[in-house]
């Protein structure tokens, strides 16, 4: 596995991998890793003759600096477990790097971007579409592999594609879990040992409401998951939301459209996690 960390560096190994008929994949990460981010880089290296994965925490979709601060940089760590999951390619740029000048470029995402993690957390998407945008340009990868525990990004990162006429395919993979049921996340080391223990009770009532939705309108699910995870001691809901997931637009009706999901944000202590549940589809 080589690590890079310039753009013409980069450009330079992709261009070789071309002119041999290769195909590229690219896993875009912050870094951090860990087995949800490994089931990614395991099937790009499956489906691709060239496995790229960034490492790269981008300042520009943080709208909270002390957020910025304090998520977890573990390079060497990081390099380590690629290595064994088969990556090619480790790009590691620095911010200078990936960010000579400043980007003022603002995306019209539309509606994908506005509705929930684009309501509480402003700019945040456009900082994504920044970034990916500028990964697409720098590994021309054929496939981008992102996981479905950031349901709202994917949505997000296919309209951006579709703004700049990517040729790129975006690829979704299932949220991977621990043996709980936690959706496994780079934040989850910020926790505490009885804020993990707290933790847990997200997604396992995200998995009773299935059951609960079976017998109860989408008004009444929305109700349960909100109350039920707020109380438990330490944890917080900012938002759940059910939605159609093509559009991310609220439903208020179980047969309103055949693909169905619950986004939910909660803190636990200072920590924001995220999680989701289908529905149907």
């Amino acid at each position: 596995m080589e690590i890079i960390s310039k753009v013409a560096d980069l450009q330079q190994k992709i261009a070789e991998v071309r002119a041999s008929g290769g195909r590229v994949g690219l896993v875009p990460t912050m870094g951090a890793l860990h087995e949800g981010h490994l089931q990614l880089v395991r099937r790009c290296v499956a489906e691709n003759d060239c496995c790229v994965v960034s490492i790269f925490v981008n300042p520009t979709q943080f709208n909270d600096k002390n957020d910025l601060l304090h998520y977890p940089r573990t390079l060497e760590a990081d390099c380590e477990l690629l290595r064994t999951a088969g990556c090619t390619v480790a790009f590691a740029p620095s911010v200078e790097e990936m960010y000579p000048e400043e980007d003022t470029r603002v995306f019209d995402l539309g509606p994908v971007a506005e509705v929930m993690e684009g309501r509480y957390r402003p700019g945040h998407f456009n900082g994504v579409a920044q970034i990916v945008s500028k990964l697409f340009w720098a590994a021309t990868p054929d496939r981008a592999y992102f996981g479905e525990k950031d349901f709202q990004q994917i949505a997000v990162i296919r309209s951006m594609a579709r703004l700049i006429d990517s040729p790129v395919e975006i690829v979704d993979c299932p949220i991977v879990r621990e043996a709980d049921g936690l959706a496994l996340s780079s934040r989850n080391r910020r926790l505490t040992p009885e804020q993990r223990k707290n933790a847990v009770n997200i997604s396992a009532t995200l998995f009773k409401s299935r059951t609960f939705a079976g017998n109860h309108t989408v008004a009444e699910t929305l109700a349960f998951v909100t109350d039920t995870i707020n109380a438990v001691e330490g944890l917080e809901v900012e938002y759940y939301e059910i939605v159609d997931g093509r559009t991310l637009l609220p439903v208020s009706d179980w047969g309103q459209t055949d693909y169905i999901v619950g986004c939910v944000t909660v803190y636990c202590g200072e920590v924001r996690l995220i999680d989701n549940v289908i529905y149907c589809r």
